[in-house]
């Protein structure tokens, strides 16, 4: 039987075939899980459903040794690096793991991280409200537990450092994502990063087509075309990142000067509506209202627009009223 490296085409239209049939899977077992369990029961098991929903649909179909029905759909086989016989049970164990399991297992943990790191500065009310909101026996909640006695080992200033990383580690997992793909129109293997770790390929059950050039060629415009918009995406990133260090330094330096008091006749003129107190600093917005230099550039890290009459403005534009009374 003639056989060749599957190309991107095939590969693609494959992975769109399994996850068609991967949703109608899930869709089947939470709307069984939510008539015998309930809605409730339901919303906190969601998650684990839809992991096991595809544990059993590549368990009964990889890991069986049997092809999945995308596969089969266009006709590609599994072959591990030596490209003479199909993967070993250990190889299609991993894949399965790194496929489904780690990713709904880093998204937890990361989510939970991220909790924990923001609830230092809640009240315990608060914090165990939301834990009796995440059930007892789910496995957020042992996660929480686990990830709480880490954090408590932690000072403050760590756990303010801390949590910008949580959110950079989640845009470093986007942009590695995109930069696979990149790699893979250009390569034409490893469609997922999961195969790529388990060293999976695919091979086609019959001859190359006259046009297989032609698509992979395709295929390689797109991936130079793909890295090039990832390189722009990360400069703009690392742009807007120096920006907002640089508005934390100068909130940091206005924010220990002396303070500023208005001096007018109607006391009520003289105070910030965001902090109700007497204006420090005072800056205005480009519409003419008046606020604290701290309170109106931490409003602006969240919502780039007037606190009062909800006008629209980038940050740069305020303007620090330096000698105003």
């Amino acid at each position: 039987m003639p056989v060749a490296p599957a190309n991107q085409a095939q590969l693609i239209r494959s992975s769109q075939k399994d996850e068609y049939y991967r949703i109608i899977l899930r869709n089947q077992a939470n709307d069984s899980f939510q008539t015998l369990a309930g809605s409730k029961r339901w919303l906190d098991w969601r998650r684990e459903i839809e992991l096991l929903s595809d544990l059993a649909y590549y368990g009964l179909t990889t890991f069986s040794g049997y092809q999945t029905l995308g596969e089969e759909y266009v006709g590609i086989i599994q072959v591990d690096p030596t490209k003479h016989q199909i993967p070993s049970r250990v190889r299609r164990g991993l894949f399965i793991l790194c496929h489904a399991f780690f990713p709904y297992l880093l998204d937890k943990l990361l989510v939970c991280l991220e909790n924990e790191l923001e609830a230092g500065q809640e009240s315990h009310h608060s914090v165990r409200r939301r834990q009796a909101v995440s059930g007892l026996w789910s496995l957020e909640s042992w996660l929480r537990k686990w990830v709480r006695r880490a954090v408590g080992l932690l000072s403050e200033p760590q756990r303010r450092t801390c949590l910008p990383a949580v959110f950079a580690i989640q845009q470093g997992l986007t942009l590695l994502h995109r930069l696979h793909m990149a790699l893979f129109y250009i390569s034409g293997s490893f469609y997922h990063l999961s195969r790529r770790a388990a060293g999976i390929s695919y091979l086609r059950v019959v001859g190359l087509s006259g046009d297989d050039t032609t698509i992979r060629s395709s295929y390689r415009l797109l991936g130079a075309v793909s890295i090039l918009q990832l390189l722009i995406t990360g400069c703009l990133q690392l742009n807007n990142f120096k920006q907002r260090q640089r508005a934390r330094q100068e909130w940091k330096l206005y924010r220990n000067l002396s303070p500023q008091h208005t001096q007018s006749s109607s006391p009520r003129a003289a105070r910030c509506i965001l902090c109700l107190e007497d204006r420090r600093h005072t800056t205005s917005t480009p519409c003419g209202h008046l606020f604290c230099w701290e309170c109106i550039t931490e409003w602006c890290n969240t919502k780039p627009e007037c606190p009062l009459c909800r006008e629209k403005f980038q940050p740069h534009r305020l303007v620090y009223l330096m000698n105003y009374s």
